[in-house]
């Protein structure tokens, strides 16, 4: 007979769904290690750091191998809880299980060694890539570190500087979310955002409304948390930055350089 104060056994995890650990148990990192530790997997989950679902056709194009082939990673990757499986109609779309994983992989590739660069295209994209990209589902590069110093700087922003100093540092760490300083959003930042169209009392939930990171290329802050996320929608719905042909790559837009300088007071840093 079971003691009455054992937990109730919860809901069998679906597929793709990631079991919530035991509190009296390890975490199984070698399981979530071998998922990961894969070239072809690697490229797949790489095409989904930056927040979108996908469908398989497209992962295997990004990873460079066959449809059949990408299907024996995908249900691996399902299996282990890396990646999660959203059907839409008669399709299927796969999205990293949450930003957890976005952010181990982000701390992977701070530990790594660089790819060999093949070819100037490579070479291109590793310099688009330090320009603008997509950090999860928030902008980061160049771009989202000029943009959180502007967003500090017009005192939208209160509570650190955006810079990130190695030897000061606590807990913070390059390419990992930031957890030094407590940025807080001001009373005029929360009206002028609104008036940009990112309305800040909308976003309360479970996510914390106000982040950052530390940006890997930049080795300064970018804005994350559901605030970081709703301010890149919202540049993506005017048309400001448009995503690129190439894997995480943001391109800012004519009328973007115009109107994020008019509104937060950004100048792209590469011009």
């Amino acid at each position: 007979m079971a003691s009455p104060d054992a937990p109730e056994p919860g809901p069998a995890p679906g597929p793709g769904r990631t079991p919530e650990p035991h509190p009296a148990r390890d975490a199984d990192i070698a399981r979530a290690a071998a998922a990961i530790a894969d070239p072809s997997r690697a490229r797949v989950l790489r095409a989904l750091a930056e927040g979108r679902a996908l469908p398989a056709s497209v992962l295997a194009a990004e990873a460079g191998i066959s449809a059949s082939t990408v299907s024996g990673h995908l249900a691996l990757l399902l299996e282990s809880g890396v990646v999660r499986v959203e059907p839409h109609g008669r399709h299927r779309y796969y999205r990293l299980a949450g930003p957890a994983v976005a952010e181990a992989l982000e701390a992977l590739a701070r530990i790594s060694p660089p790819l060999p660069v093949t070819s100037l295209r490579e070479a291109g994209h590793a310099h688009a890539l330090r320009r603008a990209r997509t950090c999860y589902d928030h902008v980061a590069g160049r771009l989202g570190v000029t943009l959180m110093a502007a967003l500090l700087e017009r005192g939208f922003l209160e509570g650190g500087d955006g810079r990130f100093d190695p030897g000061t540092a606590k807990r913070d760490r390059l390419s990992a979310p930031g957890q030094d300083v407590t940025y807080r959003l001001t009373a005029s930042g929360r009206e002028e955002l609104a008036a940009f169209g990112v309305d800040a009392d909308r976003l309360r939930g479970r996510r914390p409304l106000i982040r950052y990171c530390v940006d890997w290329t930049e080795q300064r802050h970018h804005l994350a948390g559901a605030l970081g996320a709703a301010l890149t929608d919202r540049l993506f719905e005017r048309d400001w930055i448009r995503r690129g042909t190439r894997r995480r790559v943001v391109l800012l837009t004519d009328a973007g350089r115009t109107g994020l300088e008019r509104a937060f007071g950004v100048r792209p840093p590469w011009d």
